[in-house]
């Protein structure tokens, strides 16, 4: 599969390292001229991979328009200090008001970078949570996921970003400031 991913931090780069090791070609888009526009226009799956801060900037007038978009973004606020949306509206739900038509996935944005291309732990893949309205672009992402050793969960629809967000901040807040480190991920376990 042909995936342009938005952004070449550290989120993006394992995302893409992890894809192509599983045989995906990946084309970056970053803030130089014209890179975005190539990105999207390459990839059958757009991954949102930016800092929240930049996220408007990136995708501010492009067409997404049937694009299955990936987002791996957190709506941080300044220093750590919280989420910017939370409980009544969420980041992903932004993400979609700001690429219209886009099919949206809220994924990858519960674990860390360091995890992306082993997220395996004594022998158990973490979970990795996913939410999204469409039920196309929900199978790509969890296939996407899948590829990368995760065990991907649906969570529900879009709005279910509203949770799996503050989930992110729970995973930050541990790792970085309860010395929890960031060798860690969630798994959800369940009796059938």
């Amino acid at each position: 599969m042909k995936i342009g991913i938005l952004g070449a931090g550290n989120v993006g780069q394992a995302l893409g390292q992890g894809w192509t090791a599983a045989g995906h070609e990946v084309k970056y888009g970053t803030r130089q001229p014209g890179s975005v526009e190539e990105a999207i226009a390459f990839g059958e799956v757009v991954v949102l991979a930016t800092p929240w801060d930049a996220t408007e900037y990136i995708l501010g007038g492009r067409n997404l328009a049937g694009k299955i978009l990936l987002d791996a973004t957190n709506p941080i606020a300044p220093g750590l200090s919280g989420l910017t949306h939370g409980m009544t509206d969420s980041g992903g739900e932004q993400v979609a008001r700001w690429a219209p038509g886009a099919r949206v996935v809220k994924i990858f944005n519960t674990i860390g970078a360091n995890m992306m291309t082993d997220p395996v732990i004594q022998g158990q893949a973490a979970s990795m949570l996913y939410c999204g309205d469409d039920a196309a672009a929900n199978s790509v992402a969890a296939q996407l996921a899948s590829d990368l050793g995760f065990d991907p969960i649906y969570a529900g629809p879009l709005t279910q970003a509203r949770y799996l967000e503050p989930l992110a901040m729970l995973w930050i807040t541990m790792a970085l400031k309860y010395s929890h480190g960031r060798e860690m991920g969630f798994k959800l376990l369940k009796r059938n």
